[in-house]
């Protein structure tokens, strides 16, 4: 799952403050809190070739990698190296749609996305380890479309993937992304993030843009959200009685949207052209929920989701959680998230759900 712990959730801004920060603390954003998730490094590509890169990367412990890539050839072929390494020293497993595995070895480059984006734009987000001396291993999540498809009626695809650079000599310094077939189009995008223990900085990529928390109602708004390329959202929950939960953008109400999910590892589900997006598999009263998602928030683009929703259950160790994995996409080419809203499908959410949202350009 790509969601980070909850170790440090509902704190105080004054407790934060005088604490160390520590690994992957998704609260250490705010610009008077030290060591947060730092730009390291951008490329945003001017088109006509089947390689850009991110280079001259500080030398952090752990990288999050945000890529968005724009295509309009019919087939791309997405892969990522690490410093121009074009040895065979990569390996990989990745899943398309929660079909078996495919596995690479001894290749001179690594499955990025799980698929092949066809067309239409694609969006991935990766964390990487980085220590010199150990083989550098990351876990991608990507979601587009491997067919040339658009609208709602169309569910995106989903891939799931693990790489390994197996170089024990060398910090990552450099990302490589790299199309087997065909040139990236002009606009497509790699970020790349940083953060190390030891980091002391306030400059942070992520920018807190609301916190909201909920009464016993069948809704929970963000309100109105500074416009951001890049969004990240955490949601917890719990509800008053058995329903779905679901999910929708600046009040669009309209069959404008289409997802794909998989509960525990069984078969993939899809709904199209419905009026939100799904959030979890249901469940009753005391089964507390958290709920962690990134979107790729271009204005003249469809919106892309990465979401994963874990379920408590049943209170104590004998019961063990339920795990959706899931992407979604709102089909909404001429406007920029500004609200995201969260609904019951009846009764409603138990009083203390908590929403948190981050962006940055």
């Amino acid at each position: 799952m790509i969601g980070l712990p909850q170790h440090n959730m509902f704190k105080s801004v004054e407790d934060r403050i005088h604490e160390r920060p520590m690994f992957f603390n998704p609260y250490a954003f705010g610009s008077s809190i030290v060591g947060g998730w730092k730009e390291l490094g951008r490329t945003t590509f001017g088109g006509g070739a089947k390689e850009y890169s991110v280079a001259s990367l500080d030398d952090k412990r752990y990288y999050m990698i945000l890529v968005n890539n724009l295509q309009s050839a019919q087939t791309e072929g997405d892969a990522f190296r690490l410093n121009s390494d074009s040895g065979s020293n990569f390996s990989y497993r990745h899943s398309t749609d929660g079909a078996a595995d495919t596995t690479g070895t001894s290749k001179s480059k690594a499955g990025f996305f799980g698929f092949h984006p066809h067309t239409q734009p694609s969006f991935a987000v990766s964390y990487l380890s980085n220590l010199s001396t150990k083989e550098k291993l990351s876990i991608s999540h990507g979601v587009g479309h491997k067919t040339n498809v658009s609208g709602a009626g169309n569910a995106p695809d989903r891939g799931e993937a693990i790489q390994k650079w197996a170089n024990t000599s060398n910090a990552v310094d450099e990302v490589n992304i790299v199309n087997l077939w065909n040139n990236y189009d002009s606009g497509s995008e790699c970020v790349v993030l940083g953060w190390d223990p030891a980091d002391t900085h306030t400059t942070n990529f992520w920018e807190q843009l609301a916190d909201v928390t909920g009464g016993a109602s069948s809704n929970i708004s963000s309100g109105t959200i500074t416009a951001k390329k890049y969004l990240w959202v955490q949601f917890w929950y719990d509800r008053a009685a058995t329903f779905n939960v679901s999910g929708q953008f600046n009040n669009d109400t309209a069959s404008n949207y289409s997802s794909r999910f998989s509960d525990n590892g069984g078969a993939d589900g899809t709904q199209t052209s419905a009026s939100s997006f799904i959030v979890d598999a249901g469940g009753a009263s005391g089964k507390p929920n958290f709920h962690n998602m990134f979107i790729i928030n271009n204005s003249a683009n469809e919106k892309l989701l990465i979401h994963n929703n874990m379920q408590a259950n049943s209170a104590g160790a004998t019961n063990a959680p339920t795990r959706r994995e899931g992407v979604s996409k709102w089909a909404n080419t001429s406007a920029q998230i500004t609200e995201i809203d969260f609904n019951t499908s009846a009764s409603s959410f138990v009083s203390g759900a908590r929403l948190k949202v981050w962006g940055s350009d």
